[in-house]
């Protein structure tokens, strides 16, 4: 009996979204294809000279934009930042400091400091169990 290993495959969005980048951006080829893991791993570890562009000026996926501003995603939906920013859209909003972004930023910060004391609570809980 031989075994034979199929190679796995994954859709362009699945693949762009492992990378990190916004998979509109992306070259023609790589959106109309799929993706194997064999790809992807060669894609992370010698990124082309596209994904390195990509990655340095965007435009970038929302999870990439929220976490270089600091805030949720949901946060960016409130803030009405809906579409993919590049690393200059990125840096002028940091630069304006727009009220909603500060605000964000300072929930951001509590949900941060309330997961670390619940955090705490926990391991606390546990050592007096055991």
């Amino acid at each position: 009996m031989t075994s034979h290993q199929t190679t796995q495959t994954m859709k362009p969005a699945t693949a762009a979204k492992k990378l990190g980048v916004h998979l509109e951006a992306t070259p023609a080829e790589f959106q109309e294809g799929v993706v194997s893991r064999t790809e992807l791993n060669a894609l992370q570890a010698d990124p082309p000279q596209w994904l390195l562009d990509l990655r340095r000026d965007g435009p970038h996926p929302r999870p990439v934009v929220a976490a270089k501003l600091g805030v949720s995603i949901s946060g960016l939906a409130r803030g009405g930042v809906t579409e993919a920013l590049t690393t200059e859209q990125i840096d002028a909003l940091k630069q304006e400091l727009p009220e909603w972004l500060q605000h964000e930023r300072a929930t951001q910060a509590e949900v941060r400091k309330e997961n670390v004391r619940i955090k705490a609570k926990r391991a606390e809980r546990e050592e007096q169990q055991s």
